[in-house]
């Protein structure tokens, strides 16, 4: 706690000595017409009710602002004065923070995104003109109301109640189905929340015309090269040793290995763009991942007649609820391209499905060359290579990291790539414990 000013002391040093004077005056005074207690008595009530006087205009005062108290008598006076100071000091302060609010507003309101301020109780506080036009709110009957009332979505429901930061969510928009809502809640302040809105329809519809072009295209590229094929066939054939076409061997083995590469490279896509447009309708079920993952592994080995070793550390019993396919897909590809990828006798791969605090795991370790930190951002694009020449001769299409991507996407998990050039690499697959399912020992 602070010591009083100078003045401040002074003030009241003045007021002890007037009070002290004032009832020795009524004490003297009392002596003489000789009524002392009662001259007493009369000087404090009169004392009191000169403070009682200024501390009702006080009250008036704080109360009101049309009403100025008067001037004031003793430590009174320097009161009122300090107060007065204060509340100019809080008009002033009051005045800048209006003046910052309203340029916040106007900003806000330029934007060509909605913005839309949110309370702890996820009630609007205000929005700009942006956001009035893109998720159809009304102001000022919609100022207060709750933003789940307006924009009924399950998962916006249970991210507001829970005031949590949901990233990028799309959304069909309330005013036109047809189109979608990028939403965007970020917590800020005292427990309030802003939420950005953005209009993607348009690239979601470039996104669906590459899709159907991707897939298009795909699915009419695959009768001529399978004509292509059939004719390489009959030629590989008749390149043997002794055949009328003994002397085309080379170029026509190489025609027909770039064919069937071609042919992979037309499967992935076509699955890539069924991920894309139906996955989220396939069927799911319980999986039994144990005995998925064992499986994929023994085809493994029997497949390439791999000569590297392969540690398998499963937990028993830890089932996930999703689409078998995709799954499986999940595994093969990550199991493929760490035999693919990992070189010479030596190499181990680990292979591990565990559960932790929040997650179900399941990852694949190798000791392979590694991949430099500059390509692991990338290494889910669609034929993004770290060696274009390693991995052409290694029969890869580019898509497979892509495929492993859309399935996750389908089942709430996450992909984490860990990598060092010259130790290894490590892709975990984590799923959301709400698809975990456990079995009980019998």
């Amino acid at each position: 706690m602070s010591m009083p000013s100078a003045g401040t002391a002074r003030t009241w040093r003045r007021e002890l000595v007037v009070v002290a004077l004032w009832l020795a005056l009524c004490t003297l005074t009392g002596l003489m017409v000789g009524y002392a207690l009662l001259a007493l008595l009369f000087g404090v009530s009169a004392y009191l009710a000169v403070h009682l006087t200024y501390a009702y205009q006080l009250h008036r005062w704080l109360t009101s602002d049309r009403i100025e108290p008067s001037e004031g008598m003793g430590v009174w006076q320097e009161i009122y004065t300090e107060l007065y100071r204060l509340k100019q000091r809080n008009r002033k302060r009051k005045k800048r923070l209006k003046s910052i609010v309203h340029e916040f507003q106007a900003s806000t309101a330029a934007l060509p995104d909605g913005a839309v301020v949110l309370d702890s109780q996820g009630r609007i506080v205000w929005f700009n003109e942006a956001a009035g036009a893109l998720m159809a709110l009304r102001s000022p009957q919609d100022l207060g109301q709750r933003l789940a009332n307006l924009l009924r979505h399950p998962r916006v429901s249970s991210h507001l109640i829970k005031a949590e930061h949901i990233g990028e969510l799309e959304v069909p928009s309330p005013v036109n189905e047809a189109d979608t809502l990028l939403l965007r809640l970020i917590p800020y302040g005292n427990n309030q929340r802003l939420l950005i809105a953005r209009d993607i329809s348009e690239q979601k519809r470039l996104e669906h015309t590459r899709r159907d072009f991707v897939a298009n295209a795909s699915h009419e590229l695959r009768t001529p090269l399978t004509v292509l094929r059939g004719y390489l066939e009959m030629m590989e054939e008749e390149a043997g040793s002794d055949g009328a076409l003994a002397g085309w061997q080379a170029p026509i083995r190489e025609m027909g290995e770039q064919s069937r590469r071609m042919n992979r490279i037309i499967e992935s896509l076509l699955k890539l763009a069924r991920l894309e447009s139906e996955g989220l309708q396939q069927r799911q079920e319980r999986i039994d991942i144990p005995k998925m993952i064992h499986s994929l592994v023994d085809d493994i080995r029997r497949a390439n007649s791999t000569t590297h070793e392969i540690a398998l550390d499963i937990e028993p019993g830890l089932d996930l609820y999703g689409r078998p396919g995709e799954l499986e897909s999940v595994f093969s590809n990550l199991l493929s391209n760490a035999v693919r990828y990992t070189t010479g006798d030596a190499g181990t791969i680990h292979v591990r499905w565990w559960r932790d605090e929040d997650a179900a795991c399941f990852s694949v370790t190798d000791n392979g060359p590694g991949i430099e930190a500059s390509h692991l951002p990338r290494l889910t694009e669609r034929f993004y290579r770290v060696d274009p020449g390693r991995q052409a001769s290694s029969g890869g299409t580019g898509l497979g990291l892509a495929i492993v991507k859309h399935c996750l996407e389908h089942h709430e998990a996450e992909l984490h790539i860990h990598s060092e050039p010259g130790v290894g690499s490590t892709f975990t697959c984590r799923f959301p414990v709400q698809r975990v399912l456990e079995r009980k020992a019998a």
